[in-house]
């Protein structure tokens, strides 16, 4: 008899262990933080799996992710020496104009390289980008499309 309350009294302790498992486990998963952001995407990779998200299918600027993609342009011309940190290059009518964050760089002036990076990557110049964009490019309609071949390569 002693044995079988024994028993008993092993397999409920071992059934509260268990059921309680479930209960601090969801306690302990927080609450998404507050983000600032007008839409965002939290992803995890390894399984595919959205973990936190606002507004999916709201259309966003890419804002600096093509300065990402410019600045990795301008490096590879710089790598391959088809681009060198003292060359200077001219800056066009239309660099000049380019609204938003600037360097405030003159269109009648020729810059170096190496500043017009500084003014892309410190300042998020769209000026200097654009500078840049035409300087290895030859037009910056033929950089959108470097961007573009790069960002297919990369995957």
């Amino acid at each position: 008899m002693k044995s079988l309350i024994a028993t008993r009294l092993a397999h409920l302790f071992t059934a509260l262990c268990f059921s309680t498992l479930g209960l601090s486990a969801g306690a302990q998963t927080p609450q998404p933080p507050e983000v600032a952001a007008r839409a965002y995407l939290l992803l995890d990779v390894t399984s595919n799996q959205i973990l936190a998200s606002k507004d999916l299918d709201m259309a966003v600027e890419p804002a600096s992710l093509t300065k990402l993609m410019s600045a990795y342009l301008v490096f590879d011309a710089l790598r391959s020496k088809k681009l060198d940190l003292k060359q200077t290059l001219p800056v066009s009518e239309r660099a000049w104009k380019m609204p938003g964050s600037r360097m405030f760089i003159d269109p009648k002036m020729q810059v170096p390289v190496e500043d017009l990076i500084k003014g892309m990557i410190v300042q998020s110049g769209n000026d200097a980008t654009m500078a840049l964009a035409e300087g290895v490019g030859g037009s910056a309609e033929r950089f959108v499309q470097m961007m573009n071949d790069q960002a297919k390569a990369l995957g």
